[in-house]
């Protein structure tokens, strides 16, 4: 195999796991034309095509699926032989990409990361938001970050960051105009705010622990976001009760712009995990994370 055969088997892999040649050209860092001469003429070469195209996406045909299946795993064993290259160098470099939700990101992962990049100059970062529970092997993630009971068992997982208190919060204004919920159950006659997960579509549920024991309300609303930012912003604008993170919403508790009901029905998550699959050579960036965050650990 030489080179320009290896170049052109990382150009079909990244247009078949992206399905877009858009979104493939731009993650190789090359034009959508270059990517798509690429791909008909690795299609002139095999004399097979390789794709199903139309005008917004492309999908594999049968030989595509084939190809894809014999070449993936090699391709992943000479990007991780390379990267395991950088461990000779005397710092480590290379990306490290890692899935996280939108509050990891922001309140756990981010703080936690930026004295990590400034004091490795070499490594560069890729930063995924995802709800769900995906398979950061399959979607080419070298990390995640979730709840520590959302962590799949097969893979490590090690603490970073504490546990996660959840609050009803709306403005005062919002409070004092009907009836405040002395229950949960009380919120099914409230205009909440609600929160639909991206990754897979469902609402984020309203738990609560009233008396040792967890429950859960369902909750209406006219309002629905697939971000915590915008639910927080539409609760500061007074348009209904919002459940957030404690975290996320304690400067406006303190500043009285926001108030919160329920507190002693108050549900805590357990707190974030970094977990990773379990190798015996881990690419030298992120054996350097790793090694960082249990430092701190």
């Amino acid at each position: 195999m030489n080179t320009e055969d290896l170049r052109d088997l990382n150009a079909f892999v990244a247009a078949a796991e992206e399905g877009n040649f858009t979104r493939a050209a731009a993650r190789l860092g090359v034009s959508q034309s270059a990517l798509s001469q690429t791909i008909r003429n690795l299609e002139e070469r095999t004399g097979v095509r390789l794709f199903n195209r139309t005008t917004r996406n492309v999908s594999l045909t049968e030989a595509g699926e084939r190809l894809l299946k014999s070449v993936h795993p090699a391709l992943a064993e000479i990007e991780q032989g390379f990267a395991q290259l950088g461990s000779l160098r005397d710092k480590p470099a290379g990306t490290i990409r890692i899935s996280a939700d939108e509050y990891a990101i922001d309140s756990v992962l981010w703080p936690l990361l930026q004295p990590f990049l400034r004091k490795y100059p070499d490594i560069a970062l890729e930063l995924t938001t995802d709800y769900g529970r995906g398979d950061i092997i399959g979607q080419r993630q070298d990390a995640g970050v979730r709840r520590g009971r959302l962590v799949s068992q097969d893979m490590i997982a090690l603490r970073i960051g504490p546990d996660v208190p959840m609050a009803v919060v709306a403005t005062p204004e919002r409070v004092a105009a009907g009836k405040a919920p002395a229950r949960p159950q009380d919120l099914a006659g409230q205009d909440c705010i609600n929160l639909r997960l991206p990754t897979h579509g469902e609402i984020f549920p309203w738990h609560f622990t009233v008396d040792g024991k967890d429950m859960h309300v369902t909750i209406s609303g006219r309002q629905v976001f697939t971000s915590i930012a915008l639910v927080r912003a539409a609760c500061l604008a007074g348009f209904g009760y919002a459940y957030l993170p404690l975290g996320y919403v304690d400067a406006h508790l303190c500043d009285g712009r926001l108030v919160e009901v329920l507190a002693d029905c108050r549900k805590t998550f357990e707190g974030y995990h970094l977990y990773y699959p379990s190798r015996r050579q881990q690419p030298p960036a992120l054996a350097a994370l790793i090694e960082e965050l249990r430092g701190r650990a």
